[in-house]
């Protein structure tokens, strides 16, 4: 009993329609309550029942999958009889039962994630407007300068690539359910691996199964796919200003004038030697984009390893 009560709670935190989708088989089959007299309803013999009788209110994906876990068993021919129906019950009335629909809740965007999108959005024609550029530009130098009189360019853009490394690893972090993103992919690649197999034994019935069963999961994939995405919102919305300030520092795009001081108009790299910041590596990257997405890069990896935080789906 335990062990089938188990897979109903597996099934239902999975998708919570297959809590009414059992009710409706448990009802079909004569199994509505343990005093119920065993009548055939879909079957020819007492307690079975057949897909034609639940097909108005079960996906062949949800009928497939009760097969595949066991909750019902081939009743000889004479339609499919339910697994322990007194397992089936008790899971179904234990209160405990989690779902899904909880955490979509607390995964689904926020009032303020939706306005930290619109003001990443708004932040975009600074990269190739001049005017707004130095509006922008000279907002945040307000608050960077100090720490570039004191700090030569090449070390200020390091100190913003710890501080985007970290904010955005903290975001990321506390943003994103990646057991949940875990979950998801999982899922995906059983139903994968499932497909894979039925198709090689030439199982047709199985195939229309897991097809309606994956066309099912495409919503999970997009919810994870919503959930990786809210947090870079929030990255955006203040990362894109800092790029700003180092567009409108060293005047790339239309021209615009430079603010850094004349010692500070070049870098010296390994293998590339001294560059100035507004030349490009293979024509096509400037100097201080490559300066700063090595130094971002690393630090971040470094952010992560120290914290122990993972911003991925594990597996």
């Amino acid at each position: 009993m335990a062990r089938t009560a188990d897979k109903v709670r597996s099934l239902i935190a999975e998708d919570s329609a297959f809590e009414d989708a059992l009710s409706v088989v448990l009802s079909r089959a004569g199994h509505a309550s343990p005093d119920e007299e065993a009548t055939p309803d879909g079957g020819t013999q007492p307690h079975t029942v057949t897909w034609g009788d639940v097909s108005d209110d079960l996906t062949s994906g949800q009928w497939g999958r009760l097969i595949e876990s066991g909750i019902l068993r081939d009743a000889d021919g004479s339609g499919f009889a339910v697994n322990d129906p007194e397992g089936v019950r008790e899971a179904l009335g234990d209160d405990a039962v989690e779902t899904d629909d909880g955490d979509d809740d607390e995964s689904s965007w926020s009032t303020y994630d939706k306005l930290a999108g619109l003001g990443a959005l708004a932040f975009f024609p600074a990269y190739w407007f001049e005017p707004l550029r130095n509006t922008v530009g000279g907002a945040v130098d307000l608050f960077l300068a100090p720490l570039d009189a004191v700090l030569p360019f090449y070390a200020v853009v390091i100190v913003l690539s710890v501080l985007t490394g970290l904010y955005s690893t903290l975001l990321q972090a506390n943003l994103m359910n990646t057991e949940k993103m875990s979950e998801v992919q999982a899922k995906m690649s059983d139903i994968q691996d499932r497909r894979k197999e039925a198709k090689e034994r030439g199982d047709d019935a199985a195939l229309e199964r897991i097809q309606e069963e994956q066309m099912d999961a495409m919503g999970d994939q997009l919810g994870m796919f919503k959930e990786q995405f809210r947090p870079m919102v929030w990255i955006m919305l203040l990362t894109i200003p800092a790029f700003v300030w180092m567009y409108w520092m060293i005047g790339v795009r239309g021209g615009g004038a430079t603010h850094i001081d004349a010692g500070e108009g070049t870098i010296v790299l390994p293998i590339l030697g001294a560059m100035e910041w507004k030349e490009q590596v293979g024509g096509f990257v400037w100097i201080w984009l490559v300066w700063y997405f090595l130094c971002s890069t690393a630090f971040r990896l470094i952010i992560q390893k120290t914290l122990n935080i993972r911003t991925t789906p594990g597996s």
